[in-house]
């Protein structure tokens, strides 16, 4: 999303705080492996959403262990493939059960392994970080199980991302107002007009040239998906703020952690998933 960077930022950094260099070309790696993992065998894609989560929930164990959080991570880890196998493999109820499964194996967990007060907060938070991770990436799997779910989960990313580059192009150049200066004081306002303009672009294109629908729906969907990226982004943002933490991770060079670059998609992938179902029910 639109940053701007404070002028103590290191030589190396751009205006919005990131190391440009490395930035792009691990974006580009990653998109690369998303493409092949989802038009060379469409099931890779799952293990590279199983690999990704189950980082994710690391990262997010690391950092609630600075208030003394203790995430139970083994269940959480063996919830989240059963969450993503059985999303791709049986649909929306099983989604729904290995949630409930996974949620109940954390606080059990949780309980047998210390009991007391430490265990009602570490099994509310281990529950959180279930919903929070596997059980919306789950969406992108119901996706992927369609007969066109390469291409669903394709324009999937592409509108995540197009949201992404377009505010921070348009942040760096133009960015004046703060968005929501007591969250992610880099954001602006005119950061956000650019995610919509380049979603936009993507979605109606995207949308026409990938599934062949309606590019009204394509724009529909593509401001759906700037509201919910940009939501999913300041949600992280007000996390790592109480957590004290610039970054969830260091995984990813010039882009922080393996979270930083899946909140936006997270809170979208529902909605993508259920837009997409409304207006193109059947794949070919």
């Amino acid at each position: 999303m639109a940053e701007l960077a404070s002028p103590e930022a290191p030589p190396q950094a751009t205006r919005a705080g990131r190391n440009l260099p490395a930035a792009v070309a691990v974006g580009l790696g990653l998109l690369a492996l998303v493409w092949a993992s989802l038009f060379l065998v469409k099931e890779a894609f799952v293990g590279v959403a199983v690999l990704a989560v189950g980082a994710s929930l690391w990262e997010v164990s690391q950092a609630f262990a600075r208030r003394g959080i203790n995430l139970p991570v083994l269940p959480l880890l063996v919830g989240t493939v059963g969450i993503l196998v059985s999303s791709y493999v049986a649909g929306e109820e099983a989604l729904l059960v290995s949630f409930m499964l996974t949620a109940g194996g954390v606080v059990v967990w949780r309980v047998i392994d210390s009991g007391g007060v430490d265990a009602l907060r570490d099994s509310t938070a281990g529950v959180f970080a279930a919903a929070w991770l596997p059980f919306l990436a789950g969406f992108v799997m119901l996706m992927l199980a369609m007969p066109d779910g390469a291409r669903r989960v394709l324009l999937f990313v592409l509108l995540a991302v197009a949201s992404d580059v377009g505010g921070y192009a348009a942040g760096v150049l133009f960015g004046r107002h703060p968005l929501a200066p007591s969250v992610s004081p880099k954001k602006t306002w005119e950061g956000l007009a650019g995610s919509v303009l380049l979603s936009c672009l993507v979605g109606a294109a995207g949308i026409t040239w990938l599934l062949g629908g309606d590019p009204l729906v394509g724009v529909g969907l593509a401001l759906a998906t700037v509201g919910t990226a940009t939501l999913g982004d300041l949600a992280e943002s007000l996390i790592k703020r109480d957590l004290e933490l610039k970054d969830m991770g260091t995984l990813l060079p010039g882009h922080g952690g393996v979270l930083d670059r899946l909140d936006s998609l997270l809170l979208t992938a529902p909605v993508v998933h259920l837009v997409l179902l409304a207006f193109l029910p059947v794949g070919d």
